[in-house]
């Protein structure tokens, strides 16, 4: 039987550690802890997007009575569209892995909130060893650069797939139009991230036993999400597979001016929402309402959000 001394003792011991991880703990509304098995990990808020509901972006064909029902019936308004955008943080051993980048100046005051986030993390960028694209668009990739034009992260090699790293590189292609008719804009970015970007085939596995690529298609020519793995655990990181947590997992059919083939980016996203219900993944949805995390659950004959 353990005296009452040592009992106290260790009592004393376990509340010291509990405050210390208390105190450790980020505390702030960009900040979101949870774990992956054993591994650490934050949801970053970078900010949010907003649209018009006018059929111009999602439910494209569709009446706005078809949209607005569902709006409605999931307690939304139906004027815009609200898309939140919180890129995603692991810890792995020394490695510390980051998931898109956020808007930094490409999108407008609403976002390119990361390293304020980052900061209320207590995260150096200088720190992060390894980041994971999902896709070039400017809200995923424009955190990469910061506003002195150099890296945001220096040390971090930058991981994306060989056929968005050639969007991103193109001067004609659609990612160059970031830049407006400024063409050294576009080529002192490319210029800036060359040296640090590792281009990879589709399913690759890229930190070994903890993420590979997934290959999503239809939203772009090399769009990728991840699978985060730790033990028997494991996160989906969809990417832009999925806009709107409801008209994107409600009716996934419906197309979506985002996607370069509209066509089979509805049929990625269906195939995706099916699988996961049906093997209860568990998902990181970026655009999705904070945090992003969840699970795909079954609605009648379709799909409902059900975040965590």
């Amino acid at each position: 039987m353990r005296r009452p001394s040592t009992v106290r003792a260790a009592f004393v011991t376990f509340l010291a550690a509990a405050t210390l991880a208390a105190a450790a703990a980020p505390k702030s509304d960009n900040v979101h802890a949870f774990k992956i098995g054993k591994l650490s990990a934050m949801a970053l808020r970078d900010g949010y997007l907003e649209f018009p509901n006018d059929q111009k972006i999602l439910g494209l064909g569709h009446t706005a009575d078809e949209v607005n029902a569902l709006l409605t019936a999931g307690g939304q308004p139906t004027d815009m569209l609200h898309l939140s955008l919180q890129p995603l943080l692991v810890k792995s051993g020394k490695q510390l892995l980051l998931f898109d980048t956020g808007a930094g100046a490409m999108v407008g005051p609403t976002a390119g909130h990361l390293p304020q986030a980052l900061t209320d993390a207590g995260v150096d960028p200088k720190n992060v060893t390894d980041i994971f694209i999902s896709h070039a668009h400017g809200d995923h990739i424009g955190g990469l650069v910061n506003t002195a034009g150099t890296l945001a992260f220096p040390n971090a090699t930058i991981h994306i797939s060989k056929a968005e790293w050639e969007v991103v590189a193109d001067p004609n292609g659609p990612f160059a139009r970031n830049f407006g008719p400024d063409t050294a804009k576009h080529v002192a970015f490319v210029a800036t991230l060359k040296p640090r970007v590792a281009p990879f085939a589709p399913g690759t596995d890229l930190v070994p036993g903890v993420v590979k690529a997934v290959d999503i298609k239809g939203h772009t020519p090399g769009h990728s999400g991840y699978v985060i793995t730790s033990g028997k655990d494991s996160l989906l990181y969809v990417g832009d597979s999925m806009h709107h947590y409801i008209i994107s997992v409600q009716k996934p059919e419906w197309p979506m001016s985002f996607d370069s083939d509209q066509a089979t980016g509805a049929k990625s996203r269906a195939a995706l929402l099916a699988d996961s219900a049906a093997n209860g993944q568990q998902i990181y949805a970026v655009h999705f309402p904070w945090p992003g995390i969840g699970k795909i659950g079954k609605q009648g004959i379709g799909f409902v959000w059900v975040p965590e």
